[in-house]
């Protein structure tokens, strides 16, 4: 990948990068965790400021932007949508044109797909999804980049998600492993299995990378031959009367040490994404075990989104 090609591009989704680019990020997040570790120190963002904008509450998203950009000597300002700063009902493309002017970057955390998608054509900066209705990338960037730590390639390895396969990492997961070469399996009631379309694409995907994806409502089945678990949360709930029917449906999906062994594999290491209502989505001793790698994926969240900053900014 030519990082300059990459200048002044938003992330909203994975889909419309390729291979090679999303490789490039993986490289540059792997660098960052390095030059961290060693205490490195290159202010290569100084000078510059960043608009975090917030539609609802972030702890791990919102200070790994802030972290990774102030590491950097960047200064970033949080804005909160729900507050004053947005006053009345103006208009977002009003907003993102007022921020495209004070500011050298936008990071959208919380917000629905489409105003994610507004910032980016009316800001004419870059700007960053950091969790949407739809898609959370800078995630996924991290959890790749923590399997292939855990595993090296990730070629002919698999990645079983359980839970509500609608959800933002569910289908986030299913476009950077279909278009990166990882075999993924959605273990899901049938009720909450991924929309048609995103499917069909994701297949279309895997056919050109070589991977396997699918989708199962069998979870004990699903996650034979696994390399990973990573269990659902609800980081974007639906409506109330909807999110207790999809509750009810999901206890079967609880990731507890049983379906661990079902894999068949001792070394199938755990996922999530936090936060994590222990003894609903994964069993305690799950979360807190050996083959947890929780927040191994919390610290790699700040390099990846350092990376996509610094390819892209």
């Amino acid at each position: 990948m030519n990082p300059k090609s990459l200048r002044g591009r938003s992330l909203l989704t994975w889909i419309n990068f390729t291979p090679r680019e999303i490789r490039g990020f993986l490289e540059l997040t792997k660098k960052a965790k390095a030059d961290s570790r060693k205490f490195a120190v290159h202010q290569r963002f100084k000078g510059k400021s960043l608009a975090l904008v917030l539609e609802k509450p972030s702890l791990r998203t919102r200070t790994a932007f802030e972290t990774a950009f102030g590491e950097e000597g960047g200064h970033s300002v949080c804005i909160s949508m729900h507050a004053p700063e947005r006053e009345g009902n103006e208009p977002l493309e009003d907003v993102a044109r007022s921020l495209g002017r004070m500011f050298s970057a936008i990071a959208v955390l919380g917000s629905r797909q489409e105003n994610v998608e507004a910032f980016a054509k009316y800001s004419g900066l870059p700007v960053y999804n950091g969790l949407t209705n739809l898609f959370h990338p800078t995630q996924v960037l991290a959890d790749y980049f923590t399997l292939e730590e855990e595993f090296g390639s990730l070629t002919g390895r698999k990645l079983v998600y359980v839970g509500d396969g609608r959800n933002t990492i569910a289908r986030s997961l299913m476009v950077i492993c279909s278009k990166m070469g990882a075999d993924l399996t959605i273990a899901a009631p049938r009720a909450l299995w991924p929309d048609p379309d995103l499917k069909d694409m994701c297949r279309t995907f895997a056919s050109e990378s070589g991977s396997v994806f699918e989708v199962t409502d069998n979870q004990e089945e699903g996650v034979r031959g696994a390399s990973a678990i990573y269990a659902g949360t609800s980081a974007f709930p639906s409506e109330a009367s909807l999110e207790k029917q999809d509750n009810e449906l999901l206890i079967p999906y609880l990731v507890d040490a049983g379906l661990m062994t079902a894999t068949g594999n001792p070394r199938c290491i755990f996922l999530h994404c936090l936060p994590a209502l222990k003894g609903r989505a994964v069993a305690f001793d799950v979360f807190e075990g050996k083959h947890s790698r929780v927040f191994e994926q919390v610290e790699n969240q700040k390099h990846a989104i350092k990376a996509i900053m610094l390819a892209t900014l």
